[in-house]
């Protein structure tokens, strides 16, 4: 298990210097909840002022390496999204089409400031859409209708093939012949690890995965790709002072079919779905990629809480919650 290091003033006082100036003095620093893959951290100046890194490093990621991790290796679609290259590809892309993500203040990858890669951004006040969602949906509308705008851009901005936009803009061609084959593998390879850590999913392996490739052989083929997050759910989502949405956990964008984004997000948005779907959805591809989308919400959990994951509540009730719903793909007379 990698040795967790413990970032301190004195360790991020060079990056704040570089991004920030050195004006004024860098006073604070703390840890934000939730990254599992990179670390934010919130750095707090004495006028007050506030950015956040994020920091790219071994030591900041809980995800237990497994023997198809490659770093680097963006031919796979669903390889780790985790990496400066893969968020500045994002930020470009995402820029471009003019949705809003935190602004850049450094990128930098020398490890003359910090011992590994970092990125400097600006730290949006206030608390992000979940949040808002929670306790005034009915003022978060506006909001919701710029999210659903800024999701209409990005699915109408095609690929030339799918996979990470880091790996496309670059010229390369991802793993796979199909986004359906591409899911397909990924949820037979959920569905071994899943059956190799849950009873339930052990006794009803054989009847899920005659589901799941039943369900794949139904999806034809399609040879055009929107660009999508691939996790937007509403806790990646920041909103700024005037309502804007605000993208963050930007690393795993990528040109892919806008069912995997779709079934993410109304997986994640529940009710308030209904501001961001659309009517030209491949019913078929929903319905696979649904099943797929809940084995890796059951594999991939269950595998974070092999490390050292701090919330390991949250994560196990992600996975239980996931894996009853897997189940319910079933027949009555095959579920045990």
């Amino acid at each position: 298990m990698e040795v967790r290091r413990v970032v301190t003033r004195d360790h991020l006082a060079g990056v704040t210097g570089a991004a920030l100036g050195a004006e004024h003095r860098l006073v604070n620093v703390s840890r934000l909840r939730g990254g599992s893959k990179k670390g934010v951290y919130r750095l707090t100046l004495d006028n007050d002022s506030t950015a956040i890194v994020y920091i790219w490093d071994d030591a900041e990621n809980y995800w237990p390496a497994t023997s198809a991790d490659q770093a680097g290796n963006h031919a796979d679609p669903f390889s780790p999204a985790s990496g400066i290259e893969l968020f500045e590809a994002a930020h470009r892309h995402l820029g471009t089409l003019g949705i809003r993500t935190p602004r850049i203040r450094l990128t930098d990858r020398s490890r003359n400031h910090y011992p590994a890669d970092v990125a400097v951004v600006e730290d949006v006040p206030g608390e992000n859409l979940e949040t808002l969602l929670r306790q005034d949906p009915r003022s978060m509308e506006a909001t919701m209708a710029r999210l659903a705008e800024a999701l209409d851009a990005m699915q109408r901005q095609q690929g030339p093939h799918f996979g990470k936009v880091a790996l496309i803009d670059k010229g390369g061609i991802s793993e796979g012949s199909s986004c359906e084959q591409v899911v397909l593998k990924r949820a037979l390879e959920d569905l071994s690890e899943a059956a190799s850590r849950d009873p339930r999913i052990t006794r009803s392996r054989d009847h899920l995965e005659d589901v799941v490739r039943g369900l794949a052989a139904a999806v034809r083929q399609r040879s055009q790709f929107g660009l999508v997050h691939g996790e937007l759910g509403p806790d990646h989502v920041l909103v700024d002072r005037d309502g804007q949405p605000v993208l963050i956990d930007i690393e795993g964008l990528m040109f892919f079919d806008v069912e995997w984004e779709h079934v993410f997000l109304r997986l994640r948005f529940g009710e308030h779905y209904r501001w961001l779907g659309r009517s030209d959805l491949d019913e078929q591809r929903l319905t696979f990629y649904t099943l797929a989308m809940r084995l890796s919400l059951v594999a991939g959990p269950l595998r974070l809480l092999d490390g050292d994951f701090p919330d390991r509540d949250l994560m196990m009730g992600i996975a239980e919650h996931n894996l009853e719903e897997a189940l319910a793909f079933l027949p009555r007379d095959k579920t045990s």
